[in-house]
């Protein structure tokens, strides 16, 4: 049993696809999800109540300021407008009917997104690249932006 076991997992690892890093961005691996989910959260108590505040990891803060690509979907941010020409939505790494907003994901699982050009809506898997900025106090903005960002494509 242990040797089929074994083989298996030989199989598994040598058929796993390796991923060429692109040059720039230096964050640009399908798993930046991974990374940006490496954060704990304070509570703490503002003029409205409790609130939680995010702790990044260090691996989290080297990225600030720096150029990533994330794949995920489109969650408008601005009503009817922007389901057709959005310049600014949230980026989630789960489908819509899953995502942080119906209660399935945390928030590290979506990045506010502010596009240098508005873009066709999509349904579909995307790429967006983009500035990392992390927002710890503003509990009017999501704790991941992505600044000065673009289309890079369809997820494959």
């Amino acid at each position: 049993m242990r040797t089929i076991v074994t083989i298996f997992a030989l199989i598994v690892a040598l058929s796993e696809p390796s991923h060429a890093q692109e040059e720039s961005p230096k964050y640009s691996n399908d798993n930046v999800w991974n990374t940006l989910s490496k954060v704990i959260y304070r509570s703490t108590e503002d003029e409205f109540g409790m609130i939680n505040l995010p702790i990044f990891s260090s691996e989290i803060e080297e990225m600030e300021g720096t150029e990533i690509t994330v794949p995920g979907y489109i969650i408008p941010a601005g009503g009817l407008d922007a389901v057709f020409e959005p310049d600014h939505f949230v980026l989630s790494s789960l489908p819509l009917a899953a995502c942080f907003f119906c209660g399935m994901g945390g928030p590290e699982t979506v990045v506010e997104v502010y596009l240098k050009e508005p873009m066709k809506y999509t349904d579909t898997p995307i790429k967006i690249k983009g500035t990392l900025t992390l927002n710890t106090h503003d509990t009017y903005q999501l704790m991941y932006i992505l600044e000065d960002a673009t289309l890079v494509g369809e997820v494959n």
